[in-house]
């Protein structure tokens, strides 16, 4: 097979030809109207692509990628279109080649094995599918909190080592993958690394893997591959290492498709699952972070079982979270998970055509409108908390130590003016988890309507070092004085954080943000913690030559990380 070119040597009229023979006619996408919610990010990002294209097949895909490489243009994958940094979508117009963007939301196959103990998941499956598909089984998929609810993909999160809410399972991370990569000889090769003998031909294995074509005889377990990270629940314990227990730049959880950032085309991820427990939930309030500190090592180092998770929110990001994300909570609240993928699509192609005719923001303003209207939607409990404390941590645990858990509490807050907790009840877990995870969408909400006084978001997530106690943040008055609004929340047992800076009009973001870097780096944080480096951040070193390892004419996702746009690594135009 050739090099690819570096020009246009194939016409885009040509191959878009060759992409509708593959895909159907409708189902390549081109010009502005029809691909903007391929093109433009959920949060960050954006940028010109000369097609879309939604295979409706492993096999579709595998031709179209044959296509585009063959025709010298640059391949993005896309699955849900619903990460933070603009790592799946174009960043400007600064390539030296038209973009195919390949999406891959019809290929959303959940195919369970080993009874349910294992599953192999296709391009476009999402966290709510498997959610659902495992939960008769009495097993669960890695996340079951906050990216799941906005119809975030399995194979996304694997290959951005995605961290996740839960404290025991760790980044997403597998070593058993099928997917396709382009040699330094320009050739496409299909390697199959899933542990499941399916032929030799790709199109054949593209086509049994989709019918679910093969046998328990045909599954191989290799004990030098892993489907889940083997060593987390043992990291997160050590609170006193002068290093983060999880960020996803790590080098040691790069391999192949994981971490890989779209450098490879992946068409499947065989991945662990884990048993369904009941839970207790605690909700915690204080005004002294120490309380919160001395809570998240008991927990990690005392107790015979991790917590299953441990979410944190200040006040400030209460506030706005209950204001600006009321509408998130009332739609997953009374419709489900499985509703938000398409009311967000419906919002987004709403959003379009108000844009093209000058009413930028329109629908925030509406549905802030609207929900200001309803009553109150959180409980009673944890509005008294709300007044009362600034810190507030949700611990979710399991059974066995949920008495262990109370005991603690109840002698750490004895007397105590300062803090409190409470046992929720099934609707206050419920709201209380939900809350949190509307909080993460609060700050774009805060700023799509406020756009005469904001300039735009910061938005950072941080992996502190474990052993640090010092996890409040103070800004000097240069930074503080340049925001009107900061929210603090995060994956608080992880010592994970995200941090949303909302920059007052008038100051230069991009200025904060880097001063933001220098902060974080001296402390000896890790950043982006989860989010992937997308086009906000620099890949360091070993990251971006895990990139350029993985797609060596850096034709897949090029420019990721701050990395290089042009064909075979050069600065591109």
């Amino acid at each position: 097979m050739s090099r690819p070119a570096t020009g246009a040597a194939v016409p885009a009229a040509r191959l878009l030809a060759r992409l509708r023979e593959i895909a159907g006619a409708r189902h390549v996408l081109t010009g502005d109207k029809a691909t903007r919610g391929y093109r433009k990010g959920y949060r960050f990002g954006e940028g010109p692509v000369l097609a879309v294209v939604r295979p409706g097949s492993l096999v579709e895909m595998w031709r179209a990628l044959q296509a585009i490489v063959d025709a010298g243009r640059i391949v993005i994958m896309q699955a849900a279109n619903t990460g933070l940094t603009g790592g799946s979508t174009p960043d400007g117009d600064g390539y030296d080649r038209e973009i195919v963007l390949v999406s891959t939301r019809r290929l959303d196959g959940v195919q369970p094995i080993r009874d349910g103990r294992q599953v192999v998941c296709l391009p476009g499956a999402t966290l709510d599918r498997l959610e659902k598909t495992l939960a008769p089984l009495g097993r669960e998929p890695h996340s079951v909190i906050g990216s799941s609810c906005i119809g975030a993909s399995v194979l996304g999160g694997i290959c951005n080592n995605s961290g996740g809410a839960l404290v025991r399972r760790g980044p997403a991370y597998t070593e058993l993958a099928l997917f396709a990569r382009l040699g330094e000889d320009g050739a496409l090769r299909l390697v199959n690394h899933l542990g499941i003998e399916l032929g030799d031909d790709p199109e054949t294995i593209l086509s049994r893997l989709q019918a679910a074509d093969y046998s328990a005889a045909d599954i191989r377990d290799d004990p030098a591959r892993a489907a889940s990270d083997p060593r987390y629940a043992r990291d997160v314990r050590e609170v006193d290492a002068p290093t983060p227990a999880r960020y996803n730049a790590d080098p040691s959880r790069l391999y192949e498709a994981s971490g890989s950032a779209g450098r490879l085309a992946v068409f499947a991820v065989r991945l662990d699952t884990f048993a369904r427990e009941s839970a207790t939930v605690f909700y915690v309030g204080s005004n002294d972070p120490d309380d919160l500190t001395a809570i998240r090592r008991h927990l990690l180092t005392a107790l015979d079982e991790l917590p299953i998770a441990g979410e944190y929110i200040h006040r400030d990001a209460y506030d706005i979270g209950e204001r600006y994300g009321k509408d998130v909570f009332l739609l997953i609240d009374r419709f489900g998970t499985d509703k938000v993928p398409a009311a967000f699509a419906l919002k987004s192609r709403i959003d379009g055509w108000c844009e093209r005719i000058g009413l930028r923001g329109a629908t925030d303003h509406a549905l802030q409108a609207l929900t200001a209207l309803l009553p109150r939607h959180l409980p009673r409990r944890m509005r008294e908390f709300r007044a009362r404390y600034e810190h507030h941590l949700l611990l979710k645990v399991g059974s066995g130590t949920a008495a262990a858990t109370e005991a603690f509490l109840a002698q750490r807050f004895a007397g105590s003016a300062n803090g409190g907790w409470f046992r929720c009840d099934a609707e206050e877990a419920r709201k209380a988890f939900l809350h949190r995870f509307a909080v993460a969408s609060a700050a774009i909400r805060y700023r799509d309507t406020h756009r005469r006084s904001v300039a735009d978001i910061v938005a950072l997530d941080i992996a502190l070092r474990r052993n640090d106690r010092d996890w409040v943040e103070t800004l000097p008055p240069e930074i503080d004085d340049a925001l009107v609004a900061r929210l603090y929340y995060g994956h608080f047992l992880c010592h994970v954080f995200h941090q949303d800076y909302i920059v007052r009009k008038g100051h230069d973001p991009l200025a904060i943000e880097h001063a933001m870097w220098a902060r974080l780096d001296a402390r000896g944080a890790e950043y982006p913690a989860e989010h992937n480096v997308g086009h906000l951040y620099r890949a360091k070193p070993a990251l971006a030559a895990f990139y350029r390892a993985l797609d060596p004419r850096n034709a897949f996702n090029p420019g990721i990380g701050r990395t290089p746009k042009g064909v075979d690594w050069t600065d591109g135009r």
